[in-house]
Formats: C-alpha cells, structure tokens, sequence
C-alpha cells in the first residue's frame, strides 16, 4: 500500500477519537526517534479540534494547519512546539512559503478513504500544501498575505489553548507576529488580551448538575455512572485523560486513597496528559458521592488501597481494540466525551426551555474540556478557596497559571472600594 508523503493526522470529527493504525505508528515512531511528547501532543490537537466539530469551514481549515505544522516540527525540524522560538516560527513561515514541489497538490482530495472505521486508510494523493494551474501549467506557489494571517491565526489559537492546559508557556506564533512586518497593520494584528478559559457560570453549571441528578434518578443503571462522572471531573480539576482507559493507563478505584496521618482522602493520578503525577484533595461532597456510586456497584462504601475495580465500567462489552469482548472494563476517551457531551446538551435544552436562551448558547459551545476550568474558577470565585490550594490540586507549576482564574465585575470591585481610606491614620493625634 502506498501512503502519502506527509501522514494525515486527523480524520472527520465522527472518526476522530477511533483511532488510526496508520497514525499511531506513525506517532509512535517520532516519539521514539524525534519528538518524544508527540503522542501527548496529538492528544492535545485532537482535544482543541474537536471544539470545532461543528464548524465544518472552521474544522477543515484548524485540521489542514494543524496536519502541515506537525509535520514541519515532526519530520522537518524535529522539535516539540513547545520548544520553539521565534526563529523557528519564521523557519515554519519560509516553509510555508516555499514548499517542497513533491508537496504540492493541484485539486482537492480528501484526507483519508473507507467508509467504515476499520477501513479509514490515509490518501496516498493527498498533499498539505495546493498549488494553482494556468492553462494547465503550475504557477510557482504563493503564500497570499491573507493565507499567512489565517494561518498564524490558527497557530495562535492552538497556543493559547496549549496554554490553558498548561502545557506550553508562550504563544509563538503571536511572538512572531509582533515582531514581524506586519506588527503595525491593523488587517494582521493577532489577539493581545490574556488566554480566555471558556467555563460555565454557575447558573450554567446548576443546570448541568440538575439534568445529571434527575437522569440519574430516573434511570440509575445507565445515569448513575455519568452522575458521578460529572462530579468527578468538576470537583478534582480533571481531564477527561485522567479519568479514561488509554494505551499504558486504565482508572481504578485504589486511586481514592487515604492519607493515614492526616486521614484526608487523595484522588491520585499517576500520569496526566502533561506526563505530571498529583494528588488531589477530595471533598466532603464528592466522597459521599463516591459512596453513593459505589453502593449503586454494590461494592463497600470504600475502596481498600489496591483495589483494581475499574473506575467507570462499560455497561457493554467493548466491540473493537484491546478489550474486545470485555464488559468490566473501563471507558475509553471516546465514550467518556460522548457522555458527558450528551448531558451538556440536555442541560442546554433544560436552560433554554427555562427562558435562559442565551445561556444555552454558550453551553453548547462548551465541552467535556471545559468542566475543569469550570471547577478551578469556581473553587478560587465561589468557594473562596486560598490560590495556592487550588494550584497545588490543579497541578499548576506557577501561581501565574491559577490567577488567570480569577474573575471579578464592576459590581464588585465597587463593592470592596466602596469604603477604602484614603489615610489609614486619619484622625489619631
């Protein structure tokens, strides 16, 4: 079989989580020979791709940046994007704008072929960049100034979501654009502002948890799971990664551990996305909720240290991959998503037959990715809880990281200067 010169990282959103062998082995070879973080990194991309899924213009276009970037770090540069500088961003731009000829395509073709998933293989006459004919002839390649724009604009966006999951310190693609020639023409000026963390508002979230709870309710034996789930990932700050059977990792519930000093429960995660281990503290709440999850799996109201009941069972056996056949198995990132999305969405049905139209909105654009966003924001907004316990949980390595977190209105910055001294001293003689 013949493959294309440059791999196809990302298939359609429906084939997105499934997997490919193509590029797995692909991935696997430059992590053992280029880029060591390559498989972390492609978990990230998909991760940021996927909130695209329903914006086919917008997820064609991140995919094919996406693709062309990686294979540039990958095979060209063998360098992680997190350890680049502006000079290798322009390394990137000049080529870009000169292409390898063999690169160069002249029609549009889909980026991989087979109608079912086991079938999706990558085309091998597919080409990252696409050239122009005249008259039946190429015309040397040309990298229009609104093309660079659209593309330093994905890269950015892609580093600022890196950011966010503080995986990547620095945005290079604006370092580059602030020090280009473009820098001081308004049509090219790139975002300035600080990372936003999309999260949902509280009153967002009530309806998350309201829907869960009554689903739940209404149908332990499929909800039950997802109940607690949710709870999960909100409470401990986690990534849908930590919580999901992945190739090395597969959740357990020995991972609720208790300190025997202090007697404080411990959610520990041995690996995330980051290649960072934790603990995170559990709460009062969230340990009566596992109880109540574990009573539902008829198992006792606590684990022992070693226990290896998986952490979210299937409720049918897996029909492809490792645990082909297996029914006491965990979840795999695909079905965690899925789940949990199904319940965002209801909730935003909820919000939006309450009259809250535009709060349903938002949460619709919101995913899995953003609960645990939502959890730290709301710990540091509503809980009031100190900065650096909320960074050690969330596993920050800077108090710069958690402080982006920070939320405050008009209202109440007013109502704490409302009655600042302007002399402390005023008054004693």
């Amino acid at each position: 079989m013949t493959l294309p010169l440059v791999i196809p990282l990302f298939d359609k959103p429906e084939f997105l989580f499934q997997g490919n062998s193509f590029v797995n082995q692909y991935i696997t070879n430059i992590s053992l020979s280029n880029v060591t973080d390559a498989g972390i990194l492609l978990e990230h991309s998909t991760d940021w791709l996927y909130e695209q899924k329903n914006h086919e213009n917008n997820y064609k276009a991140y995919r094919s940046e996406l693709t062309t970037f990686l294979h540039w770090c990958f095979d060209v540069a063998s360098l992680s994007p997190i350890e680049m500088t502006r000079k290798d961003m322009a390394k990137y731009i000049n080529y870009c704008q000169n292409p390898p000829s063999e690169l160069i395509g002249y029609f549009n073709v889909a980026q991989f072929k087979g109608k079912a998933e086991k079938d999706r293989i990558p085309n091998s006459a597919w080409k990252p960049f696409v050239g122009k004919k005249v008259d039946g002839e190429p015309i040397p390649y040309e990298l229009s100034d609104n093309a660079l724009k659209t593309k330093l604009g994905i890269l950015s966006s892609f580093y600022t979501y890196l950011i966010t999951e503080e995986y990547c310190e620095k945005n290079v693609a604006q370092i580059w654009m602030n020090h280009s020639r473009f820098s001081k023409h308004k049509n090219f000026k790139l975002d300035n502002s600080e990372p936003v963390l999309p999260i949902f508002t509280d009153l967002q979230w009530s309806y998350v948890m309201s829907t869960v709870t009554s689903l739940a309710n209404e149908n332990p034996i499929v909800f039950k799971r997802h109940k607690f789930l949710v709870q999960l990932l909100y409470s401990c700050y986690l990534r849908i990664s930590d919580v999901s059977a992945r190739s090395g990792y597969s959740p357990v519930m020995g991972q609720f551990i208790q300190n025997r000093q202090t007697g404080v429960w411990l959610f520990h995660i041995p690996q995330s996305k980051g290649g960072k281990k934790r603990t995170v503290t559990v709460s009062n709440s969230l340990l009566e909720a596992f109880k109540e999850y574990r009573k539902h799996l008829e198992l006792t109201d606590l684990p022992s240290s070693n226990e290896t009941t998986p952490l979210f069972i299937r409720h049918k056996a897996a029909g492809r991959g490792r645990q082909t056949g297996i029914i006491n198995a965990n979840l795999g990132i695909r079905q965690v998503r899925e789940d949990i999305q199904n319940i965002i969405d209801l909730a935003a049905q909820a919000a939006q037959e309450a009259g809250f139209e535009q709060d349903a909105i938002q949460m619709k654009q919101l995913s899995a990715h953003n609960i645990r966003h939502t959890g730290i924001s709301h710990d540091i907004n509503l809980n009031n809880r100190p900065l650096a316990h909320v960074q050690a949980d969330a596993g920050h390595e800077s108090i710069d990281t958690t402080s982006q977190y920070i939320h405050t209105s008009d209202v109440e910055r007013a109502q704490s200067a409302a009655n600042k001294s302007l002399n402390h001293l005023e008054g004693i003689d």
